[in-house]
């Protein structure tokens, strides 16, 4: 029996789960939510659920309020890592600015809402995102030490359905789903895991690996029973993948709401990443037995990408139609595949050279959503038809650097923050998205969005202009240094106590060693790159010279 069959086999079983002598399921049922419907227990709706024997397991669901009082500004700042780039005050402004909007858009859930903890604000309309909490909560665990930005994602695990479902958008004053959960935009992008792993792998928490596991894996086969088509693939629409108005699906169908009959690219290349990312935790956990329908499913979803979605002629991934044929948007969702180990390296450069391309997605601002010679295609980027996003471009920058692309990663990373800042130095704040080709906000974006955007002044800056990344599993600081300005991060947290300051000194060119010193309370390991060469050292507690 193949995996997919065997998932939906035992699917069923739980669903009959009267059946099953299950201590766990048997007290849920008894519980004040039994009456849970479609995330209001006065839902008008019949109960048509497909119980998830994970769900049962969520701490999250029921939990007493957690409320955490917002720091000042003023307080957070002592705190918060400081980063230093000499010469270069103006980046050094737009980074603490962004933290002050941060500090800002922190809430208490709404009385009555049913949300668990006080969390960051999307700071959109009023509402909370999967999407943008996602990115929100990567750069925000730099500032962990200030306040626990990482449980704003708890609010999603409590309003989990009892067949593992979760909304990609909740009512901020009642906690309500915006919609029902089989309407093709209810969700997605699933995408949690990955802040979940990156917060991970900076502070080592296990103890929340193993709250959030069953939650995550009940959430990734809750899509993969109501996502895929026949042949396995996944489907999901222009809100759904978070990208709205970009012209994917055939000209007859709403590129908003409608699933367009088609294989969406970049669902598939996220259930594939975020399956991999499932079976670690399951490692972790010791639980890995209990997933190896999704463990299965990602060797299928790698064999079926490269076969039915990659077009070796141009180089590039595309969506599929229901006749089989290839869409014909090359679309900046695309590049999840960095994220994946789907091809091999030479496909690699082609896939990625289309992103140096100035006919299609290298514009003065980089990286296009969409490539400049299509018929779609606006200068003031129209949200998704050419605009320039943070998330999307955290996701390529951080993709390439992982495929070992460094020099793109970097030069992207920069021209895209130097925009940013032209722009904050313009107007004094941040957008939802900036124009593809000129040095403004894109078409009327929202301001004082932070928001995602602040992965630039933040998490762009530190990771991938000073080349800063650690990995607290490895005990590893990863420094790849291009700048040959003097610049460092001070207060840069690490594991449940580690506090490491990195100052690395003036060059007169790239292949110059660079001179560094790190201070550090933990000992960890210096894997340091430059232009001329690279070398490991031992850091110890104390000032460290290399």
């Amino acid at each position: 029996m193949d995996s997919r069959r065997k998932f939906l086999r035992n699917a069923a079983l739980i669903a009959g789960s009267a059946a099953i002598p299950n201590s766990a399921l048997q007290a849920r049922e008894k519980s004040p939510e039994k009456n849970f419907i479609d995330g209001d227990e006065n839902s008008p709706y019949k109960n048509t659920y497909i119980k998830n024997i994970f769900v049962t397991e969520n701490e999250f669901r029921g939990a007493r309020p957690v409320l955490v009082p917002a720091p000042t500004f003023k307080q957070a700042r002592e705190i918060l890592p400081s980063p230093i780039w000499k010469g270069n005050q103006q980046a050094i402004d737009m980074y603490w600015r962004a933290w002050e909007i941060a500090i800002g858009n922190i809430k208490d859930p709404a009385p009555q809402s049913g949300f668990t903890c006080s969390y960051i604000d999307t700071a959109y309309n009023g509402n909370i995102f999967m999407w943008d909490s996602t990115f929100i909560t990567l750069f925000a665990r730099y500032g962990t030490r200030a306040y626990p930005f990482q449980q704003t994602l708890n609010n999603f695990y409590a309003k989990q359905h009892p067949d593992g479902f979760i909304s990609r958008e909740m009512w901020g004053k009642t906690g309500g789903d915006c919609f029902h959960r089989y309407d093709p935009t209810s969700t997605g992008p699933n995408l949690i895991p990955w802040s979940e792993l990156a917060y991970y792998q900076q502070f080592g928490d296990l103890g929340r690996i193993h709250k959030i596991f069953p939650v995550l894996c009940a959430y990734y086969q809750w899509l993969r029973l109501n996502r895929t088509w026949q042949d396995g693939s996944y489907w999901s629409s222009g809100w759904g993948t978070g990208m709205d108005n970009q012209p994917r699906v055939q000209k007859q169908y709403n590129p908003i709401y409608s699933n367009g009959f088609m294989t969406w690219l970049d669902t598939c290349l996220q259930q594939l990443y975020i399956g991999k990312i499932l079976v670690d935790f399951g490692f972790y956990t010791e639980r890995w037995q209990e997933i190896e329908d999704i463990e299965e499913e990602t060797k299928f979803l790698k064999k079926y990408i490269k076969e039915k979605l990659w077009d070796p002629k141009t180089a590039f991934f595309y969506d599929r139609y229901a006749d089989g044929s290839l869409g014909t948007l090359k679309s900046i969702g695309a590049y999840w595949a960095l994220w994946t180990d789907i091809l091999d390296q030479e496909e690699l450069k082609r896939f990625v050279a289309h992103l140096s391309d100035t006919k299609t997605f290298a514009r003065k601002h980089p990286v296009a959503s969409i490539p400049a010679d299509h018929e779609k295609y606006q200068a003031d980027g129209r949200y998704w038809q050419g605009g320039v996003w943070a998330p999307t471009n955290y996701m390529i920058i951080a993709g390439l650097k992982n495929k070992g692309f460094h020099e793109l990663a970097f030069d992207i990373a920069r021209k895209h923050h130097q925009q940013v800042m032209e722009v904050f130095k313009n107007t004094g704040t941040f957008f939802e998205y900036y124009a593809p080709e000129s040095t403004e906000p894109g078409f009327l974006a929202r301001k004082e969005f932070i928001g995602w955007t602040g992965l630039v002044p933040i998490s762009v800056m530190f990771e991938s202009i000073f080349g800063i990344t650690s990995n607290l599993q490895d005990q590893t600081i990863n420094w790849d240094v291009r700048l040959l300005e003097e610049h460092g991060i001070e207060r840069y947290p690490i594991g449940k106590d580690g506090l490491l300051s990195f100052r690395c000194g003036t060059r007169n060119n790239i292949k110059q060693k660079p001179d560094l010193v790190v201070e550090s309370n933990v000992p960890m390991k210096l894997k340091l790159t430059w232009g001329g060469g690279s070398n490991i050292f031992e850091i110890k507690p104390g000032t460290n010279k290399f």
